[in-house]
């Protein structure tokens, strides 16, 4: 008795692979028999972001997407001698193209038909353990395969979208050329896929109901455990997607679950890029992981695929007049009229109907007399106010409107009428002007800058401690650059500090650019927020007024896509937490 192999090479190699240890009586009388559904790549419905995963947009309405996936196989049934040379390759090469459509519908359901035609295939015969295996002709149709999911949690885009289906394979196929099983299979499915941030992901597992209940070799097929899984980048403006992904089966209906002849698995890596808006491309390589049934030695992918853009439903088209003339098509959308075959007059009141009082504003004065006759008001006998409001102190300063050189600004009374209820040009009385000053209500230099010019250094505004510049670190670290820069910035603050002793705590925040890991940029920024403590509470600042936090990347206050952006989100705040 001679000790035989069923086996894929490693991954090492290439793509998928199938492997087994069979045995063959050399001098028995070989039985011939029928194949099974060989192929173990299951492309992901049309629409998908991957090739064996998916990505669940489901987004839309009557939203289609056809598609083609090339699937070519290197050996996924090989007998192999003890010494691991091929002894027969009863499949050697087989490639699919898998014709495929999915239709959207109601922003949460997907059908799909994927249609698997092996458009070549070749081989050797084999005899495993006395029975004999002839090789596949072609062409040859696949098992059809039906499905729908059902979107459970979230949206296509989100961290976190969850979705249920299930997938029935008609049996199309051919078993003397390995494509199929002769018998319907059903397969129940739970998906998930999310985006974080650029990253991407996506996981599968599934139950397929398989009616054979055969060997092959040292090796069971029957009923079966799928999973899948992948994670990528997404890149070019999200048009384009890179990642690996694996996928893979065990036998579930036997003792040898997750046995290496038993439970085929793969990996590959792919990318998938958007083609203008409506057109994605794909291509993939990849080996088998294990020697399970199924598994080839190299797996190439490719595929093309049109896929309409999602867009958002159109706002209604209102009527804003009521009269059943939609605003669009009205040619009065502010008066109820009639409809009309003329575009002029359509939704316009009938000629004969009496014209609109004329009184707009409705105040009981006609508008021949009203000196307001879009703003209701009283009746006077000056001709100047008759049916204007009575006179009013917009701003609320004590200086009525008729006399309010700024009207909507609160100002101080003077006795030029230019000036009258505007406010004081200098409020802060540092010689710029309040129309200069970028910050009026605080004494600071003039400075070239408008957005320093008679500013401090630092000052109060809006729950913070203002800086008008950062204080500077060394390169990856929280060790406060010694000189006068952050001097100055610092011994500002620790001087609004000690003028208003009524801020009884103050919170130093650390923040970076989204460069580099965010986890270390937290950790950063949080020793560089304590080093500034440090320096306050050494300078003379009660360390209970203080206190400090990292953030990192987390509170941009700006873009991270260009130098002067990362360089503003590189910053020390101080936010007033009690107090002033």
């Amino acid at each position: 008795m001679s000790k035989t192999r069923l086996s894929t090479c490693s991954f090492t190699v290439g793509l998928l692979a199938l492997a087994a240890v069979l045995s063959t009586p050399s001098n028995a009388l070989a039985q011939t028999a029928s194949g099974f559904a060989l192929d173990r790549f299951g492309p992901s419905e049309r629409g998908s972001d991957w090739f064996a995963n998916e990505s669940l947009d489901l987004r839309g309405h009557l939203r289609p997407a056809l598609g083609v996936v090339i699937d070519g196989a290197y050996r996924p049934l090989v007998v192999y001698n003890p010494d691991d040379s091929v002894r027969s390759s009863i499949v050697r090469n087989q490639v699919f193209g898998h014709v495929g459509a999915a239709l959207v519908l109601w922003e949460r359901l997907r059908i799909g038909i994927n249609a698997p035609i092996a458009i070549f295939a070749d081989g050797h015969a084999g005899t495993l353990n006395g029975v004999a295996y002839a090789p596949p002709d072609t062409p040859s149709f696949g098992d059809l395969r039906m499905g729908g999911d059902v979107r459970l949690l979230g949206r296509y885009g989100d961290a976190f979208t969850l979705a249920f289906g299930a997938a029935l394979f008609l049996p199309t196929g051919s078993r003397a050329n390995f494509t199929g099983d002769g018998s319907v299979r059903l397969e129940p499915r739970l998906a998930a896929a999310g985006d974080v941030g650029p990253l991407a992901y996506s996981a599968r597992v599934g139950l397929q109901y398989r009616g054979l209940d055969e060997s092959i070799g040292n090796a069971r097929l029957g009923s079966e455990m799928s999973f899948a899984a992948a994670v990528g980048i997404r890149a070019l403006d999200r048009k384009l997607l890179l990642g690996p992904e694996v996928f893979g089966s065990t036998v579930i209906a036997h003792s040898d679950s997750f046995g290496k002849l038993a439970t085929p698995l793969e990996g590959l890596v792919g990318g998938h890029y958007t083609l203008g808006s409506d057109w994605k491309l794909g291509a993939g390589i990849g080996a088998g992981l294990t020697r399970g049934l199924g598994a080839p030695v190299s797996r190439v992918l490719a595929s093309i695929e049109w896929a309409p853009a999602f867009a958002p439903p159109p706002e209604p088209v209102r009527d804003r007049d009521g009269d059943g003339v939609l605003d669009d098509k009205d040619a009065c959308v502010d008066v109820p009229g009639i409809r009309t075959d003329d575009p002029k007059t359509n939704g316009c009141p009938p000629p004969e109907a009496p014209p609109p009082p004329p009184d707009r504003d409705h105040d009981g004065i006609l508008d021949a007399d009203d000196a307001c006759v879009d703003v209701p008001g009283v009746k006077t006998d000056d001709p100047k106010t008759n049916g204007c409001p009575p006179p009013k102190d917009t701003d609320g300063d004590g200086v009525l409107d008729p006399d309010d050189a700024c009207v909507d600004v609160p100002g101080i009374k003077t006795t030029d009428p230019k000036t009258n209820g505007c406010p004081d040009p200098d409020r802060d009385k540092d010689g710029v002007l309040n129309d200069e000053d970028a910050c009026p209500d605080e004494s600071g230099p003039r400075d070239p800058d408008p957005k320093r010019n008679g500013c401090p250094k630092a000052f109060i505004q809006g729950g913070q401690i203002k800086i008008l510049d950062q204080v500077r670190f060394a390169t990856a670290s929280a060790a406060i650059v010694p000189g006068k820069d952050s001097e100055d910035v610092l011994n500002a603050v620790l001087k609004v500090l000690k003028d208003h002793p009524e801020i009884t705590k103050i919170e130093v925040e650390g923040h970076t650019d989204n460069q580099g890991a965010a986890g270390y940029n937290r950790t950063l920024s949080g020793n560089r927020a304590a080093s500034v403590v440090k320096w306050l509470v050494k300078n003379g600042v009660d360390a209970g007024r203080l206190s400090s936090a990292g953030f990192g990347p987390d509170r941009p206050i700006s873009s991270n896509d260009n130098a002067d952006g990362r360089k503003a989100n590189r910053r020390v705040e101080f936010h007033i937490q009690e107090g002033k």
